[in-house]
């Protein structure tokens, strides 16, 4: 076990927080739930950094750190389902993230290896950008004269710039991981 696959294993433990504190509905619970949401997001981008920087890639963080992204991801998108983003854009990216799981493992069984690409990437950060602007709404929508409050509003351009931005590279990135993994499926 290295520090960047502690780290991730922190991030599911963060996620497990995040699910608890945005159940709890209340002001405590929602900052309490974006805060970790936040942490756990800028986790994901330190434990990749450490692992090839300190040249840490392990086959077990290989599995866990796109496991535990897509777990903090499609719980927070489940969350915000139906008032920040509708149902079936949620269901496109969870779908998404099974499709490319599952093309991932055909792969693997072939001896061969999917690495994430730009979309992939792209896609990450324009969902974790929705999400943190939705959760960040949920905290200061009451506060009206705060800045937060006018950037993060759930009718503003950054909060539908990045759900739209998210469901167009999600469908993009999914159908490029499918068309690359053609071969794979030919049998």
């Amino acid at each position: 076990m290295n520090l960047p696959n502690s780290i991730t294993l922190a991030r599911l433990v963060l996620t497990a927080i995040f699910i608890i504190a945005a159940s709890l509905r209340g002001p405590s619970g929602d900052l309490v739930a974006l805060v970790t949401f936040i942490i756990a997001a800028i986790s994901d981008f330190v434990d990749g950094y450490l692992a090839r920087k300190l040249n840490l890639v392990t086959s077990l963080g290989k599995l866990l750190d796109p496991l535990a992204d897509k777990i903090l991801v499609s719980a927070a998108f489940v969350y915000l389902t139906p008032e920040y983003c509708p149902v079936w854009a949620t269901a496109l990216i969870i779908g998404r993230e099974f499709l490319v799981t599952g093309l991932r493992q055909i792969a693997i069984e072939k001896g061969q290896i999917i690495a994430a690409d730009n979309l992939g990437k792209w896609k990450t950060t324009f969902q974790l950008t929705f999400c943190i602007t939705a959760l960040v709404w949920i905290v200061v929508q009451a506060n009206e004269d705060s800045f937060l409050h006018r950037l993060s509003h759930k009718d503003g351009l950054l909060i539908q710039i990045s759900l739209w931005g998210a469901v167009g590279l999600t469908a993009l990135s999914g159908f490029n991981y499918l068309w690359k993994s053609r071969r794979l499926l030919k049998d």
